[in-house]
């Protein structure tokens, strides 16, 4: 019986021994300790798993500038915190680093339908619309020949992510712009070019996977602010429920809800701020968000790809910085730099962090029109876009940078130079007034020259009618004079007649 025990303690001594390195392989590693464990402990993860920690450790680059606050880590590979109207970056992640977007395309499509047709325009659905559709495919179940507005087809892009009618969208706009599906894509592309957009590039309206449709999350940000300017797609982006009714070839209603969970009351994911957005997901783009914030003071766009963790989690975190660590500088309060003459809104701001100073900025020009003196300015803290504006430059600049000369170009910048300007615009203002001298005196010698023309027009008029009564008076009188003739030669006749039968009666008589 003691042989026995001592067995069985033997034993349990053996498995307890056999445990305890296991136990320190799944150990926090302590401070100094060698990491070997926890190299140990990486093998055990998922290929999925590595990436995702790997992309949430990865530190944000504007972390990196000096005075600039700490931002949030995030799962998303690439992420962006953008004030919408000055264009400031506050938060930048991989921001020029090219990924799949997935429906978020869709952004950019309803912005080239708002730009280029009306709500009240038909969407006609071709066989083509249907046919790009597989099962596992966000639809609404569209027919062959099936009608619905402009407006209606806008919300099922938007809220049900609809395949079809993203397509639908494409070919129709795409044909009131004077061609086909094709145009439209080319649109696409011009448009996010004229954006700033440098790294997308966009095969399809809706977002499927092609490998040559990718974008940027700084991309999206820039076609997010410019179709956020328009009331239609705010409205639209803000709504939870929406109805199609009835159309040409289904009698039911469609029923559809927004998918962002960032809008909806009563979600864990509600965030009061929120305005709307788009949600987006494949296989190969992973989880991609755009979604925007009004906090009454800043409007700020937030956009994230590829993000195999919690999207809401990071879009909320990076909100929550923007809003807490900047505020607005305005343009008008501070010294201009030389190259301004002034500002084309005196509402134009930056956004900086606290502790950083508006005389502490750089700042990069870029002239728009040589010939108006139009042109923009981006400010920069240590290269970092903290806002952009558009302004009116000096002419000396205008020359400098370009060799040509505007200070006779000027006179329809006026109004956008503002008050505090006016003394340096005297050359300009006398030009301008030679210039309207010259105007107004050709303008008499035209005067002049059209009423001398009509002068002597009437002068012709009263000429030729002078003619025509001498000639009447010289007819009628010619008229007179053989009807005089004609009754002397009568009455010669009748004298001569009357002579002749005198004579007669008077040989009779005899």
């Amino acid at each position: 019986m003691r042989t026995v025990l001592k067995r069985m303690t033997t034993v349990m001594l053996l498995l307890i021994m056999t445990m305890i390195p296991v136990s320190k392989a799944h150990a926090e590693p302590q401070e100094g300790q060698s990491t070997d464990n926890t190299a140990a402990q990486e093998t055990e993860l998922s290929d999925f798993e590595k990436q995702k920690k790997a992309s949430y450790d990865a530190v944000p680059e504007t972390n990196d500038i000096e005075g600039w606050p700490e931002g949030p880590k995030v799962y998303g590979n690439s992420a962006i915190v953008m004030d919408m109207n000055s264009g400031a970056i506050l938060y930048g992640k991989k921001i020029d680093e090219q990924h799949y977007p997935a429906s978020i395309t869709k952004l950019l499509t309803v912005l080239i339908a708002l730009e280029n047709s009306s709500l009240d325009d038909e969407v006609l659905f071709s066989q083509e619309s249907i046919d790009i559709l597989r099962s596992d495919y966000a639809s609404i179940g569209m027919r062959p020949g099936e009608i619905l507005s402009m407006e209606d087809a806008l919300y099922a892009t938007m809220l049900a992510s609809a395949n079809e009618v993203a397509y639908a969208v494409g070919e129709n706009v795409g044909q009131l712009m004077g061609g086909d599906y094709n145009t439209f894509i080319q649109v696409m592309n011009d448009r996010s070019a004229e954006l700033g957009c440098t790294g997308s590039n966009w095969t399809n309206a809706n977002g499927l996977h092609d490998t040559q449709h990718y974008t940027t999350a700084h991309d999206m940000a820039l076609i997010t602010s410019a179709l956020y300017q328009y009331e239609e797609f705010r409205t639209i982006a803000q709504t939870l429920n929406y109805t199609i009714g009835p159309t040409n070839l289904v009698d039911e209603d469609r029923v559809f809800q927004q998918h962002h969970k960032m809008l909806w009351p009563g979600n864990s994911n509600y965030y009061e701020y929120c305005t709307g957005g788009k949600t987006g997901y494949t296989d190969e783009s992973r989880t991609t968000l755009v979604t925007t914030a009004d906090n009454g003071t800043l409007q700020l766009v937030a956009v994230v790809l590829q993000d195999d963790g919690d999207v809401y989690a990071d879009t909320k975190a990076m909100f929550d910085y923007g809003f807490d660590n900047f505020s607005k500088v305005l343009l008008s309060g501070e010294e201009k730099p030389e190259e301004i003459r002034s500002y084309a809104d005196n509402d134009s701001y930056v956004l900086l962090p606290d502790g950083i100073t508006f005389d502490s900025l750089d700042h990069e020009i870029t002239v728009e029109d040589e010939k108006q003196a139009a042109g923009r300015i981006t400010f920069l803290y240590n290269g970092q876009n903290v806002g952009s504006a558009d302004v009116v430059l000096t002419p000396e600049y205008i020359e400098e940078a370009t060799g040509y000369t505007t200070r006779m170009d000027l006179s329809g910048s006026g109004a956008a130079l503002g008050e505090d300007s006016q003394s340096s615009l005297l050359p300009i203002q006398l030009s301008t007034i030679i210039r309207i001298a010259a105007v107004a005196a050709a303008a008499v010698l035209l005067l002049l020259f059209v009423m001398a023309i009509v002068l002597r027009h009437r002068a012709a008029v009263r000429k030729k009618r002078r003619m025509m009564i001498r000639r009447k008076r010289h007819q009628a009188q010619m008229r007179h004079r053989t009807s005089s003739r004609q009754n002397s030669q009568g009455r010669r006749n009748s004298s001569h007649a009357r002579q002749h039968a005198s004579a007669d009666r008077n040989r009779r008589r005899g």
